[in-house]
């Protein structure tokens, strides 16, 4: 118990002792010996600390040698701390201000990378997640040489699946709204955006469903039309998957849609002997 009491002690003397330390550094005028603290709390990943003592040196250090170096450390403290949003602006802002230094290209690729991290769930806005492509391609094309490319491109593909999955969920919400013209036009648009798409299967499928719903609840001179799109977005979609899952639920479909079209060409038919009895 004694033991484990002197062990407690020790440690909240050496917290003391630290904090005492810190306080005194934090409020000296020593420019140097607050850097070298810094450095040391950086290093133990007390990045707090450190983030305190870089602020007040990032004035004081201006157009020194010491100053791309803080720059670098600061950006990284607020890395570490998980201030992604904060960590991308003094990673980019060091790249602005150092442009020939050997750790620009890291820092520009960082500053991408934090947005990247900051991209929110796909039910969310996506305004972060559209500026992290755009950081990462700004990075493609300014070190084409980079060994980073391969990683830039995963990350890519990875929000621009998110950005997928998103215009996905808005498609097929229109679907159970029942605005099946916004619905096909969503899922078109998705087929444009996103040719490598793996969920091409379900959406040509959802177009063709769509078309043979939007066509049942047509005004009654719209109906011919739109089932004959219906069909033949039914044949789009057989011509890509013919073993697709959904093809029992599809043939299904497509018969309704033309028993619809033939009602319509044997109204069409005795319309024209009439006229033609005439």
């Amino acid at each position: 118990m004694k033991r484990k009491s002197l062990f407690l002690f020790l440690i909240l003397l050496a917290f003391l002792t630290n904090s005492c330390g810190f306080q005194k550094v934090l409020k000296s005028d020593d420019a140097e010996k607050k850097y070298d603290y810094a450095i040391k709390m950086y290093n133990e990943k007390d990045y707090s600390r450190a983030l305190q003592l870089f602020d007040q040196l990032m004035g004081v250090t201006r157009a020194t040698e010491k100053s791309e170096r803080i720059y670098f450390y600061y950006a990284y403290s607020y890395f570490y701390q998980k201030d992604y949003t904060l960590a991308s602006y003094y990673f980019k802002r060091y790249c602005t201000n150092f442009p020939n230094s050997k750790t620009a290209e890291e820092c520009a690729y960082m500053g991408a990378y934090c947005n990247f991290l900051n991209s929110p769930d796909y039910t969310l806005d996506q305004s972060t997640t559209y500026d992290a492509i755009k950081d990462l391609q700004l990075f493609i094309n300014q070190y084409p040489k980079s060994t980073r490319l391969s990683e830039c491109n995963d990350l890519i593909d990875k929000l621009r699946e998110k950005l997928e999955s998103k215009d996905f969920r808005i498609a097929k919400l229109y679907f159970r709204m029942q605005d099946y013209s916004a619905a096909i036009t969503s899922m078109n648009n998705i087929l444009k955006e996103y040719p490598d798409t793996k969920r091409k299967e379900e959406i040509l499928f959802m177009i063709f469903k769509s078309y043979h719903k939007f066509a049942l609840e047509s005004i009654e001179n719209k109906k011919k039309e739109r089932h004959l799109k219906a069909v033949n977005a039914y044949n789009d979609f057989v011509a890509q998957f013919p073993e697709s899952n959904y093809i029992d639920e599809a043939k299904g479909l497509k018969e309704k849609s033309q028993k619809e079209i033939e009602k319509y060409y044997q109204k069409d038919e005795k319309i024209n002997t009439r006229i033609n009895q005439k």
